[in-house]
């Protein structure tokens, strides 16, 4: 009985090991292929009118204000 423990326990560890060693791998093959990305192509940086955006948002709380007063006011 002993022997087959014994057995049992070395093929857990071995198990173990491997799919340790493995996930570290994967990890590690992860972080380079990310680093490789991100230095060969780069994010590109959109610049915005932010003077246009100002007035979109601002009609659209316009809208949602009087919206909200309208169904304020019925219900």
């Amino acid at each position: 009985m002993t022997e087959l423990m014994s057995s049992g326990m070395e093929l857990m560890f071995a198990g173990m090991g491997i799919v340790f060693l493995f996930l570290t791998m994967l990890v590690i093959v992860i972080n380079v292929m990310s680093g490789l990305i991100q230095r060969y192509f780069p994010e590109e940086v959109i610049v915005t009118n932010s003077v246009q955006n100002a007035a979109i948002d601002n009609r659209y709380i316009a809208a949602i204000t009087a919206a909200v007063h309208q169904y304020r006011s019925t219900h």
